[in-house]
């Protein structure tokens, strides 16, 4: 089966397969004090630039994100994000749960906060029948498929610092913007004010993992416990952290990010083409997100799997991975055509 449901549907690129093979051998110490993932903390802070980082490997997104946000909150405070934000629509709850704190959830047309959107967010500090705002939760790119470039990120983080506030970034696309940006991660994290970020692996090539990167000493302080009592320590760390090593060494995490977003926007190039197909949102990553006549959705179904995005227009969202072809997207073009035509 093909598929333009999901980069969560792809398999693991043939060198991360080959990495764990690698870390398969002999024995090692447990819970990440082991080779591996010393290697992987080292890749990172190079990468980074930033030689006092300390990285944190978790199973998933999820995992990633609400480990983030503890060791950013109280449960007196509240945490601002886009309505269509992962940790607000597709984490039953989790964030919430797992740290108390209120979920402030920001309308936007295209998945993005802003500074002027947010400001109006920003009251009862000091208050204390209100949850305190302190973090402010971005996804890079976001659930739309859309990016942050560093000056916006640069603009939200220096909303965030003037309230005493923490800026967050959901990073588990991060690849793909900087892939569509050309600028690197320092720039996109570092340089653009981030105070901690996930650096995103399963929807680019891994097979499971994520790194959790603390830029502020006091948010890396108690993430080793969040992530214990979270139940992401893994502990056979290093078959996550080893998949690390190549991935940031040999470039893949770029490489990948590079073919799914070069393959969205071939996609788009096509189906932009189709009359009575509508696409709502810009391509700045490797999702596409389409309106479709009503009379063709379901027959389309029954040859591929995709996700209705807002069903009261018709609206689905296609994704392409890491490992989708110039074969994939013909074959999904001359169907859609194939459907609209009759």
């Amino acid at each position: 089966m093909r598929s333009f449901g999901s980069d969560n549907n792809s398999g693991v690129d043939p060198r991360i397969i080959q990495a764990l093979r690698n870390a398969n051998n002999d024995h090692t110490i447990a819970y990440g004090d082991d080779p591996w993932t010393r290697e992987a903390e080292t890749l990172i802070r190079e990468i980074l630039g930033e030689g006092d980082v300390e990285p944190f490997f978790l199973f998933n997104g999820t995992g990633a994100n609400v480990v983030a946000l503890q060791a950013c909150t109280l449960p007196f405070h509240s945490i601002l994000c886009a309505s269509t934000a992962h940790i607000a629509v597709d984490e039953c709850g989790a964030p919430v749960k797992m740290t108390g704190a209120a979920l402030k959830e920001i309308p936007t047309t295209d998945g993005k906060l802003t500074p002027a959107l947010t400001l109006p967010f920003l009251h009862g500090f000091g208050f204390e029948h209100h949850s305190q705002p302190k973090v402010i939760a971005i996804s890079q790119t976001t659930e739309l498929g859309t990016l942050y470039t560093p000056q916006e990120i640069k603009a939200l983080a220096d909303l965030a610092h003037s309230h005493h506030m923490v800026l967050f970034m959901d990073g588990t696309r991060i690849a793909n913007a900087c892939a569509f940006l050309n600028v690197s991660l320092r720039e996109m994290t570092v340089d653009a004010g981030v105070d901690i970020f996930t650096l995103g692996g399963t929807k680019n090539g891994l097979m499971f993992g994520e790194a959790l990167i603390p830029l502020r000493k006091e948010l890396a302080e108690n993430i080793r416990y969040y992530r214990k009592q979270t139940t992401q320590l893994y502990s056979k760390m290093r078959f996550i952290s080893a998949q690390f090593i190549p991935y940031l060494n040999e470039n893949i995490w770029m490489d990948n990010a590079k073919k799914s977003n070069d393959a969205a926007q071939k996609l788009y190039n096509e189906i932009s083409s189709i009359e009575g197909v509508v696409v709502t949102q810009p391509v700045q990553s490797n999702a596409l997100f389409l309106i479709l006549p009503s009379e063709i959705t379901d027959k389309l179904r029954e040859r591929y799997f995709f996700y209705d995005w807002d069903e009261s227009r018709n609206e689905v969202r296609l994704v392409c991975s890491w490992d989708t072809t110039d074969e994939d997207i013909r074959d999904f073009v001359d169907y859609l055509r194939e459907l609209v035509d009759n």
